[in-house]
Order: C-alpha cells, then structure tokens, then sequence
C-alpha cells in the first residue's frame, strides 16, 4: 500500500487508520504516522490502538502503549477493552489497578463496564466482586452500562440471586439490560426465571427486540412450552420480527423440542439463505426427535451447500436423546470430528462421552474422557453422571472428589453427585456435598435441592429431607415427587397422601411419576381404599392412562393386603397385556400370604415372560419351603441348576466414621472378625432369653437339619454388619446398614429383638424400602 501525504489535510490519517484492514497497512500508517512525527498525536494512537485489537495484534498494542507517556481516559478504556476482547482479562484488570494507582485519572462508567466484563472472563469471582464494590463507592454501579454488566458477571458465576438483586435496585432499566437478565437466567438452567422476567418486560410496557425473543425461546423451548411458544411467534409478527433469522431459528429449536420438527422444518424452509446458525439447530431438532436418518440427511445437505460445519453442528448431529443402535453413528461421527480437527473441543467430546455412558459403553467414555486436554466444567459433569448412571456410584464419587481441587461445581454436577450418594446411601459424602453447596450457595437452585431431599430420604434421614422441603420457596413437580417417594420408601403412607393432596392444591399438576410414587407409599402402607381411589382418579381426573407400572403397584397394594382373588381379577380385567412387574407383585403377596395355589399361577406367566430372572425361582421355592412341601422346593431348585441361572449373593453395607464396610453371609473377612462374631453369639443368646426364635422354614436349603439352618440364618450380612455397628460406635448411636436384596423374615424377626436389647435404633435400607427399628417395633408394622 503505497501512502501519498498530503499536508494540511485533517483527518487524513484517521481516514486512512479507519479503512485499513490488514496488519501489513497498519503497520504502513503507523511507520508515516512516526515519519511525520504525529505519532503522538492521541487520537491517532487511540485509533490505531484500536485497529491492531481487531486484528489480534496485541503485541503491537503492547509497544505502542509503552510509548505513551500520558494516556488519557478513553485508551485506557480502549486498552481495557481490547485486552479482554482478545482473550487476555488478567491485562485488562492490570490496566483498570494502574489507572488508579498510578494516575490522577479516575475511571468513568466505560472504565467500569469494560473492566467488569473482562472479571467475568477470570476464574476466581472476587476480583468481580470488587470491581463492583468500587463502582457503588465511585457511585457509577447505577449507571445501565455497568450494571448490564455486572448483572452478566454475577450470571457467568451462578450467581443468579445476586445479579437479580442488582437487576431490582436499578432506577432505569433497558432492553438491554433486561436481555441480559432474561439470557442469564437461562443460561444458568433458571428457565422459568428467565420466562418470568420477559413477562414482566412486556408489562412494563418496554420495547422488545430479536435478541430478546431469540434468547427467551431457548428457555421456551428448554421447557418444552408449546404454547407460550406460539404466543411469542405472534408477537415477533406483530412486531416484524418473524422473519428475522435469529427468531426463526428460537423457534425452529422450540418447535423440534416439543416434539414438533415438521413444523420446524417449515419455518427451516422460509429462510432464503439459511446459515450454520439455523442449520445446526434443525439438525439438532431431528435428532432431539429421534428422526436421525432426517438430521444425517440434512447434515448431508449443509456439506454439499460448501458451509464449513463447526462443533455445534457435530453436536446436534450425536445422537444423545436416543443413542441405541446408534453405537456405529456415533463413532463415525467421533472420526469426522478428528479428521476435521474438533474432537478436543469440549463440546464435542462431552456430546460423545455422553452417548457412550448412555450405551454402556463406560470405557469408551472414560478414554475420551482422558485424552481431553481441556476439560469443561461439562465434560466432568457428563462423566460422573455416566458413572452415577451406569451404577458406579463410587466411580462418580472418586471422579467428583478429583474435579474439586481444579473446578467448582454447579448444579449439574452436584444433582449427579447426591444421585450417586443416593444410590449407594453415601449420607456422610452426601452431607459434605451439601456443606459444598453452601459454600457455593447453590441451594436456590431448585434442582440442586430437590436432589438434596431424594438424597437424604434414599439415605435414611427422612426428617432431614422433610426440614429441607419445607425451606425451599420454589418446588417444581420433581421436588414434591422426590418427597412422595421418600415417605413411600419409609412406609409413611399417611404423610405421603398427606403432601399428594397439599400438592394438588397448590396447583402443580402430577404426572405418571407422582401417581407411581403415591401408589407405591399406599402400598407399603396397606392404604387399599386410599390407593384404588388415586388409580382410577387418574384417568377420570387428570386424563392419564396407567402404564404397567401403575398396575404392578395396584396389584402389589391388593396382594400385600391379603386381596388375592381380588388382584388376581383385578389383573385378568387389565386392558394392557401384564407383564413380569404385575405378575411378579402378585407371586411377592403369594409369599407374605402363602398362598401355594396363586402362586403356581404367577410363577406359570413370569417364566414364560422372563424366564432368565432367577428371583421368581427363588421365590417361588420359597413359598414350596414355607408350605413345607420340600420336593416341590427342589424341583424348583434343580431347574435352576440345569438352567445355570444365578442367584444374586446377598451383601450389606454400613459406613462407620466415613467408611464403608460391606459383609457377606459368614464373611469372616474383616480384621475385626472375631469381635463380630463374639457380639453376634452373645447378641443371639440375649435373644433367646427374650423369647427370639430363629426363622428356618424359608430357608433354601431344605436337606439339612433346622439347628444347621439356624446356625446358617445367624449369619446373614445384616447380622454381621449390626454386630460389626455394634462394637465400632458409642452407644446409644444409631446404626444405619444397606441391604442390597429384600431383608429376610428371621433377620427382620431378629433386628427387632437386637434394637430392644441393645437400647438403639437401628436403620435398614432393603430392596425395597426403609425398616426403622426401636425399642423392638419396625416401622413397617411388619408389612412389607
């Protein structure tokens, strides 16, 4: 570029610098600039300033500045700015303390702004946090620009109730401010926050634009609100703004999420020229339907169109949703993403470690996992709950306590940890993460809580979880389904229609969960009226027609309550076909009630149903063994030794002073063995003087003598872990233990007696639900 000066001219150079577009140019003016000794001429070090930023050129901003002995405000501004924009927020807070420090020069709102934006790019929130201490004392915190902008910080650390604070002592408020509170809102998965302050924008009466429909349609669309959906695309026409590419898109996601891709397709269909943008959310919309062959198709077509796809595109093709018989795609897509040279992109790779956890295909996940060099916050996230989902709990649990040193949860990740804590009924680890979310101060977070309940219920403390329901200001259905569960799971059948009523009258309306978890706490509650009115309320009342489940638990509640003819009847007049669930509850109240003869008939539809499920076998022995009909018993027994099926071991679990220990039957494993089983023979002799008796019919092995089978019942991994609980805690503890099968009748029998002898309460999480022992009455009213 050859340069002419013409002298005299003003503004020339500054026309020049405007118009410039490559480094080489810059570079050109810069050296004329020198040459005709204005390069210190302020607004042209501003503006030239300002050009090498757009090109990435921050060396060269670096020895221009150096050069400059008086900088005034607005390049500082510039500097602050530029160095956050290019990736570098350390040098931009460095500019913002050498501003005060070092000069008399005192920042404006624009110093404010851009310094807080570049905060909200640094790990650590403090530095954030001070900024906006120093905006309040310099008294610009209520200006729109800065307040915009730390509203956005405090939503770029989770702190939603914060930025709304500031959001509500705001003396003016404009479209763009309250986009970003409508974008953080959603952002941070506060998507009915983020529908409730675009309400509250449309009436104040304030103008909307693209940006806040486009942004309030992510959070539509994530919760699947078909017709709020509809109202805002009549809006966008009233206003004009329908044809506008990034509302046509919002609502092509939206309408592929609920359930409607066709419709989206045809608003695909009305954009000219579409862009990737639009492309990956269709894309993503067919695959979110599980109409893959239509989202390989189309990806097909943005390839032939000469569009570069990105990480996004790749994204929404992974067929996370629904990924089985899907394996072969995904890994085809793994390929294609390291050809072209983004399988390290976060994104990517969390979508297939995703997949790959959903597949079971766990170590294909953890290896992807490994080889990530940059790990998101949501690449940790996918692979503890891949662990939690697959059942490795204490896989999740060692990866989580890995992530922490190096990155701070969020409600994603804490709702997968207490899941895994939940599952394998970790209380001590599952109270650490709740001293964890305090100090993060996720607790408003109604995700985050409502794991904490479902936790601390599944973990024995139903009082805790019941204290930590009651403080929670927002419940959504999950939250009151996760209580239900928790009083079903420790037989309060009343507590459990007691909140099911409060629900209904709160007007959250239930789903098929909340009718399955109400069924199952009547069931467990002996509530037969109460549970035949809710089942047939839910058709006649709420419009839902029971699944097999619901009718499994309608059974179960029939059979436990000695109703056999009646479950039975109730079974034949079933308008769907039963499956192993509701013939399997009926053979389980065959058991309790020892009923041989409706058994024969159960156990007759279950092997042909599931015929590989060992349990029915066992079971069905079992009620031959108590009807005292031995061969019977060994018929059963011997098909399932030509069949080689095998019977899952019982084991039972109990963590004292943060460790777990787990027993089998007659494991004499543990360093402390023969205290174990010192405690258990004295425990049994105090037994039988308060009149224990042990439970031998039941027993599988009905060749031996009933003293051998005693001895073998006082062995059972129950016993063992109590005994063990026993002379490991103060007493007057409490004892809690995990059961990984149905505790049996002689060690429920002998539970009783031991919480009586011993003065304690003793905890049992079996199979199927909670046993809470004291003073020698379960809980459960023995039924179970």
């Amino acid at each position: 570029m050859e340069i002419v000066i013409r002298a005299g001219e003003e503004g020339f150079f500054l026309t020049l610098l405007n118009n410039a577009t490559t480094l080489s140019q810059l570079l050109q003016i810069q050296a004329q600039l020198i040459l005709h000794g204005i390069h210190y001429d302020l607004s042209s070090i501003t503006k030239l300033t300002h050009k090498f930023f757009d090109l990435g050129a921050v060396a060269h901003v670096r020895q221009l500045f150096n050069k400059v002995s008086k900088p005034d405000l607005f390049l500082f501004n510039v500097l602050i700015r530029g160095f956050s924009d290019n990736g570098l927020p350390k040098s931009s807070i460095f500019l913002y303390t050498h501003l005060r420090k070092k000069t008399n020069l005192r920042p404006d709102n624009f110093t404010y702004a851009f310094a807080i934006s570049a905060a909200s790019r640094l790990e650590d929130e403090r530095v954030g946090v001070l900024l906006h201490a120093h905006s309040i004392v310099d008294g610009v915190a209520s200006n729109l620009f800065v307040g915009s902008a730390i509203v956005d910080l405090y939503f770029k650390f989770t702190r939603a109730e914060l930025a709304r604070k500031v959001f509500d002592v705001m003396p003016e408020r404009d479209t763009v401010l309250w986009n970003t509170m409508i974008s953080g809102f959603s952002r941070n998965s506060y998507f009915e926050d983020s529908i409730r302050v675009f309400v509250d924008m449309l009436d104040v009466g304030l103008s909307f634009d693209s940006t806040t429909l486009a942004t309030v349609l992510t959070a539509v669309a994530e919760l699947q609100e078909y017709r709020l959906g509809m109202g805002i695309q009549c809006l966008a026409s009233k206003k004009g703004l329908h044809s506008d590419v990034y509302v046509l898109t919002g609502l092509i996601s939206l309408y592929s999420k609920c359930g409607k891709s066709c419709k989206g397709r045809i608003l695909f269909d009305q954009i000219d020229q579409p862009d990737l943008i639009s492309y990956n959310a269709m894309i993503s919309g067919y695959t979110f339907n599980h109409e893959t062959e239509s989202a390989v198709t189309l990806f097909r077509e943005l390839l032939a169109s000469g569009q570069r796809v990105n990480s996004s595109t790749l994204v929404g093709l992974i067929p996370v949703y629904l990924p089985f018989n899907h394996l072969q795609l995904s890994r085809l897509i793994q390929n294609l993403s390291l050809k072209i040279g983004i399988i390290l992109q976060p994104s990517v790779s969390t979508a297939l470690t995703t997949v790959y956890c959903r597949l079971n295909e766990v170590q294909f996940a953890r290896q992807l996992f490994d080889e990530s060099p940059e790990k998101s916050l949501a690449s940790w996230n996918a692979m503890i709950s891949g662990y939690t989902q697959n059942g490795l709990t204490d896989r999740a649990i060692s990866l989580f306590q890995e992530m922490m040193p190096q990155l701070s949860p969020n409600p994603v990740t804490v709702t997968s940890i207490l899941s895994a804590c939940a599952q394998l009924g970790a209380l001590s680890i599952g109270k650490w993460v709740h001293g964890l979310i305090k100090s993060e101060r996720l607790e408003s977070n109604v995700y985050v809580s409502t794991a904490l309940v479902d936790m601390y219920a599944k973990c024995g403390s139903i009082v805790e979880a019941r204290q930590l329901f009651d403080l929670m200001v927002d419940k959504n259905v999950v939250t009151w389904n996760a209580m239900i569960t928790g009083y079903g799971l420790h037989g309060h059948g009343k507590e459990a229609l007691k909140l099911f009523y409060e629900m209904l009258q709160s007007g959250i309306p239930p789903t098929g969960v909340t009718f399955l978890s109400i069924l199952y706490a009547c069931s467990h509650s002996g509530l037969v009226s109460e549970g035949n009115e809710i089942f047939h309320s839910m058709a006649n009342n709420y419009g839902f027609q029971p699944m097999s489940e619901h009718y499994a638990c309608m059974v179960d509640i029939l059979g436990r309550a000695g109703q056999l003819t009646n479950a039975l009847e109730f079974i034949e007049r079933m308008p769907l076909e039963p499956g192993p669930a509701v013939w399997g509850a009926l053979l389980g109240a065959c058991m309790i009630h020892k009923n041989t003869e409706m058994a024969n008939v159960a156990s007759k539809r279950l092997f042909q149903l599931d015929p590989e499920n060992v349990g029915y076998y066992v079971l069905l022995s079992n009620i031959y063994s108590t009807d005292r009909n031995f061969p019977k018993a060994a018929s059963v027994r011997q098909v399932v030794k030509k069949r080689k099926l095998a019977k899952t071991p019982g084991c039972t679990l109990i963590e004292i002073d943060d460790q777990q220990y787990v027993f089998t039957s007659g494991d004499r494993s543990h360093p402390q063995a023969t205290a174990i089983f010192e405690m258990l023979e004295k425990l049994t002799g105090k037994m039988r003087e308060a009149g224990y008796q042990a439970e031998t019919v039941t027993t599988a092995l009905h060749d031996v003598e009933d003293e051998e089978k005693e001895l073998m019942v006082n062995v059972h991994s129950e016993k063992l872990a109590i005994a063990f609980g026993l002379i490991s805690t103060k007493p007057g503890t409490e004892i809690r233990i995990i059961k990984n099968l149905r505790v049996c009748l002689d060690c429920h029998t002998a539970t009783k007696f031991i919480s009586k002898i011993t003065e304690r309460v003793i905890v049992v999480r079996d199979a199927n639900r909670f046993h809470h022992f004291k003073n020698g009455i379960c809980s459960c009213g023995d039924y179970w």
